[in-house]
C-alpha cells in the first residue's frame, strides 16, 4: 500500500517531469525541471547582480568557471540546449542543482566565490551536468561531446570537471531526502515568494525576488 509520503513524492516527481507519465505543460516539449531550474538560476544571478554589485571588487576572486564576459546565450536557452543535445535524464538537472549549491557553499570559499553570476553560471551548469550524468545515468556522452555542447574546448572541459570534483571533495552522493528537498525548491518557483510563510537560508540564497 502506498504511503502518503510516497504518494506526495510521486506527485512531485511527476510534476517536475522526472518520471514517465508526467503531465507536461501545454505546448512544451521540455520537462518542467528544465524551465524551473533555468528560472531559479536566473533569479539567483539577478539577485547577485543588483546595481551595487555591478562594479567588480578589486578583491573579487576569479575562478576557472568565470568568463571574461557573459555569453550571448542566456541561461534559459543554454539549459534547453544542453537538455536537447546531452540527452541526460531529467534527474541529472536536479543533481546538477545540488552540486552547484554544494560548490557555492563549500568550505573555504570566499564571499566573492560564493556568488553565482552571468560570468560563471554557464560553465558551472555544463560541468555539474556532466558530473551528474556520469554519476547517475547508465550511458553518458564523453567530455569532448559535452565541451561541444557547452561551447568550450575539450581541454577546458577536462580542467573544469577536475576542478569541480576537487572543490566538491568528490562528494557526489545525494540522499533521497536531499534530492526531494531540492525538488521542492524547484517546484516552489511556481509559488510567489510573498506567499511563503517561512524560508530556509538556502531558499533565501536562491530567491531573486529582491532583485526584481
Amino acid at each position: 500500500m502506498e504511503t502518503s509520503s510516497n504518494s506526495t513524492n510521486s506527485s512531485l516527481f511527476q510534476l517536475l517531469g522526472l518520471i514517465e507519465g508526467y503531465d507536461q505543460p501545454s505546448g512544451s516539449t521540455l520537462p518542467r525541471v528544465i524551465t524551473l531550474l533555468a528560472s531559479l538560476l536566473t533569479k539567483m544571478i539577478q539577485k547577485n547582480e543588483k546595481p551595487f554589485h555591478t562594479r567588480r571588487n578589486k578583491d573579487e576572486e576569479i575562478t576557472m568557471f568565470h568568463g571574461s564576459r557573459a555569453p550571448s546565450m542566456n541561461i534559459q536557452r543554454y539549459t534547453e540546449r544542453v537538455h536537447r543535445y546531452a540527452r541526460c535524464s531529467p534527474a541529472c538537472f536536479v543533481a546538477a542543482f545540488v552540486y552547484i549549491i554544494r560548490y557555492l557553499e563549500r568550505p573555504g570559499a570566499t564571499s566573492m566565490t560564493l556568488r553565482l553570476t552571468s560570468l560563471n553560471v554557464h560553465r558551472l551548469l555544463i560541468t555539474s551536468l556532466l558530473v551528474a550524468a556520469k554519476f547517475l545515468d547508465r550511458k553518458c556522452y564523453n567530455n569532448a561531446y559535452y565541451a561541444k555542447i557547452g561551447g568550450v574546448s575539450t581541454e577546458e572541459m577536462n580542467r573544469l570537471e577536475r576542478t569541480f570534483l576537487f572543490d566538491l571533495d568528490f562528494r557526489l552522493n545525494i540522499t533521497a531526502e536531499m534530492f526531494e528537498k531540492h525538488c521542492l525548491m524547484l517546484q516552489r518557483q511556481t509559488v510567489p515568494c510573498g506567499s511563503r510563510k517561512r524560508r530556509t537560508a538556502l531558499e533565501e540564497m536562491t530567491c531573486g525576488c529582491q532583485a526584481i
